[in-house]
């Protein structure tokens, strides 16, 4: 089978690559060069000229052409642009679910040669095909899977992707790295916003953002405080970095419109929710799931959550079993019956 393998100079990619290069396939690796545009790296530095080494490091070592593509432009347009949007109207953005499905798993597609009949990974989940329907499964390692991170994938996307240790578990793939003696083998699993690099998050605000003055204001009493540079710098329930004494001071509530942040002694995000509001679904199979009870992930991670979903029109209502501390607008709640990811909804 002829696969276009992304790879990333990581293990997780590194081990997939030599994996298919054992099942025989005719493979060409693909390094996608998406950092933040050369006219922003002054901020700081990016990373990728250090994973492109380590890519072709791995694809010598092993036989295998390896290709660089630039989708710089591409990313920039549709996921930083959205993770800047989301910030200045005080929601949380997870740029990574959208650099799978617009780009990895998207523009990429667009750019190679239709002939490569799949598009391989190192991404810890499962594609099987079941009644005409392609399904996202679950990998068998419940911290590392990240299902939760391709929930907006299609069926013609899913149709075409290939992850070749969705059935492993991380200290399996780290032994088969060693194994393999891939010249990345010691190397940390990388951590963060994909784009940014080493720069500094604020940075990256402060250049898109810049500063603007607002009242920082005591909700207990009403009393102003201090004064902030933008209320896009901070997050609900943050206890550091405003700078005022007789604290412990928390943030419990910004005005986007005014742009003052309100803060108290007592962290109110402590008072854990359990309902929202969900809208923007994708539904991998392409149709609305025919039941209401599910389990949750409100975040990546091994965390899920029984809930019943109620579907009205193109939004939902989502009512957990429990109760959590960190549930905000701009999150994705993704949906899953047993093994199978359904796709989810954006945070209201």
């Amino acid at each position: 089978m002829k696969i276009a393998l992304l790879l990333s100079g990581g293990v997780d990619s590194s081990v997939a690559l030599r994996l298919l290069k054992e099942e025989g396939h005719d493979l060409t690796a693909f390094y996608l060069k998406i950092w933040l545009q050369d006219e922003y790296s002054f901020l700081g530095e990016c990373p990728w000229e250090e994973d492109l080494k380590y890519a072709r490091g791995v694809c010598e070592q092993a036989g295998i052409p390896l290709e660089v593509i630039s989708l710089q432009t591409e990313y920039w347009d549709s996921v930083v642009s959205y993770t800047i949007d989301e910030i200045k109207e005080g929601r949380t953005p997870n740029p990574d679910i959208f650099c799978n499905s617009l780009i990895k798993f998207g523009r990429f597609y667009d750019r190679i040669d239709s002939s490569f009949e799949k598009v391989a990974s190192g991404h810890y989940a499962r594609v099987e095909k079941s009644i005409g329907k392609y399904q996202l499964k679950k990998s068998p390692d419940p911290v590392k899977d990240q299902t939760y991170f391709l929930a907006y994938l299609t069926q013609e996307q899913l149709s075409r992707a290939y992850f070749p240790i969705g059935n492993y578990k991380k200290e399996e793939v780290r032994k088969l790295a060693l194994e393999f003696d891939l010249p990345n083998k010691e190397r940390k699993d990388s951590q963060g916003i994909c784009f940014l690099g080493q720069i500094k998050f604020n940075d990256f605000i402060k250049h898109h953002l810049g500063e603007k003055k607002g009242e920082i204001i005591n909700i207990d009493n009403g009393k102003k405080m201090g004064e902030h540079n933008g209320f896009y710098y901070f997050t609900i329930g943050q206890r550091s970095g405003l700078g005022l004494s007789g604290g412990p001071w928390y943030v419990v509530k910004k005005d986007i419109e005014k742009n003052n942040i309100y803060i108290s002694r007592e962290n109110l995000e402590k008072k854990e929710k359990n309902e929202f509001g969900v809208g923007k679904f994708n539904w991998i199979s392409g149709n609305k799931p025919d039941k209401e009870n599910f389990q949750v992930k409100i975040r990546h991670g091994a965390k899920f959550f029984n809930c019943h979903l109620e579907l009205n029109s193109d939004k939902g209502y989502v009512i957990l079993e429990g109760s959590d501390k960190g549930i905000a607008a701009g999150q994705f709640a993704v949906f899953y019956d047993d093994e199978i990811c359904l796709g989810g909804g954006v945070i209201l």
